[in-house]
């Protein structure tokens, strides 16, 4: 998990610890994507009403999404 969290932080997506209303997903993608976080909230509403799976893709991101500020483990030989 934590090569799929290190992807993540290389890719520059990351939760961050400010400005988050339940896990900060929303506010990450909008930082990564450079877009008002308020857009990428409507977004997601608006996924939700339609059918499919988009609290799954929020839980998954959720997981898989470091906090700011997050260190991978060193690895050990």
């Amino acid at each position: 998990m934590d090569g799929i969290r290190a992807a993540f932080a290389r890719a520059g997506l990351s939760r961050p610890q400010t400005g988050r209303w339940l896990a900060g997903v929303c506010t990450g993608l909008a930082a990564r994507l450079g877009v008002e976080t308020w857009v990428v909230r409507l977004v997601f509403v608006l996924l939700l009403v339609l059918p499919g799976p988009s609290v799954v893709v929020y839980a998954g991101l959720w997981f898989c999404m470091p906090s700011q500020g997050w260190v991978p483990p060193a690895r050990t030989p």
